[in-house]
């Protein structure tokens, strides 16, 4: 069943119990504190902005809104316990392009179907990634990076933050348009990665600027470049990966909040306009620019149309980098 663009799926039986434990208008919403479902740990760079928008939201709803890390599943599992919540607005999920777009594509049974099960309230961040290589390493371009790979084969080692991640993917996506060999090594988190990066254990990693920009300013890890169509204002020092010798790369992040597919219109209305708000606000636009990240706002509708194209998008890259999740 379709409701202004947002996908709602239960049994029509079950219609009316849900209508009458759903808050009937959107001025009645919310009544008490709301549970915020965050797909990775708590300390990833992923929390570090859910916390953001959970802070500005208990603001604007005049409501705690706390945040429940459940990481696991290929990012899944927090997903999963969203989209079987009752559908009442009091518990939403945090998720992130590779929760929402790439680990499912890399699945061979995904334990929701995230095209149907969830409803999508708002975009909530744009952002890149940054790709460095250890300090210890000769490269200091992009050029260098693809000369050295193409002339030893399968030498070099890349981290990502874990298996169905933007930066696994985005770095297969990279291998495939410059004819390329890495071993991708994963880690269990971006910040395991990263130290393993700065102490030489692997050459490359392409992760999120809300993480890697510390240390790329630290001078800790050595960045060649963005991931993105331009440059990141919290790193405009580092050309994008088209730019440096890769035409027509391109692998951005982005971050929404979904709540479960049966969620009551007005409270999805409610929801996306405190959002938007939020989006607009000078304090926010300063929190999230800091880590290297961009406001992204929009409407229910426009959030869903833009995740069905990604999660085509990344499917497709998937499917020809040939990425799997056991």
């Amino acid at each position: 069943m379709q409701n202004g663009g947002v996908t709602l799926w239960f049994a029509a039986p079950a219609l009316g119990a849900l209508m009458f434990a759903a808050p009937a208008t959107a001025q009645d919403y919310p009544t008490r504190p709301i549970r915020m479902v965050v797909p990775q740990a708590a300390g990833s760079a992923s929390d570090t902005v859910a916390r953001i928008i959970a802070g500005e939201l208990t603001t604007r709803l005049k409501q705690q809104v706390i945040v429940d890390n459940r990481p696991g599943g290929a990012l899944q599992l927090g997903l999963e316990i969203a989209a079987k919540s009752p559908p009442d607005g009091y518990t939403i999920a945090y998720g992130m392009i590779g929760a929402l777009a790439i680990s499912p594509n890399m699945l061979q049974k995904p334990p929701i179907d995230i095209q149907k099960d969830l409803a999508p309230i708002s975009q909530t961040t744009t952002g890149q990634m940054l790709l460095a290589v250890g300090p210890a390493t000769p490269f200091k371009s992009v050029r260098d990076l693809i000369t050295f790979a193409k002339q030893n084969p399968g030498k070099l080692n890349y981290a990502s933050s874990g298996n169905g991640t933007p930066g696994h993917v985005g770095f297969e996506l990279f291998k495939t348009m410059t004819g390329t060999q890495a071993v991708h090594v994963p880690y269990k988190g971006g910040a395991a990665a990263i130290t393993e990066l700065i102490a030489g254990q692997v050459q490359i990693m392409l992760e999120s600027t809300n993480s890697i920009t510390p240390h790329a300013k630290g001078g800790r890890v050595r960045g060649l470049a963005v991931s993105g169509p331009r440059r990141v204002e919290a790193l405009p020092e580092f050309p994008t990966i088209a730019e440096a010798g890769v035409p027509g790369y391109e692998a951005t992040t982005w971050t929404g909040i979904v709540g479960p597919a049966a969620m009551p219109r007005a409270v999805i209305q409610r929801l996306n306009a405190e959002l938007n708000r939020m989006v607009a606000s000078p304090s926010y636009k300063e929190k999230v620019t800091l880590i290297g990240s961009e406001p992204a706002g929009g409407t229910p509708e426009q959030f869903t149309q833009f995740m069905r194209s990604e999660y085509a998008k990344w499917g497709d890259i998937v499917k020809r980098a040939g990425a799997r999740i056991d």
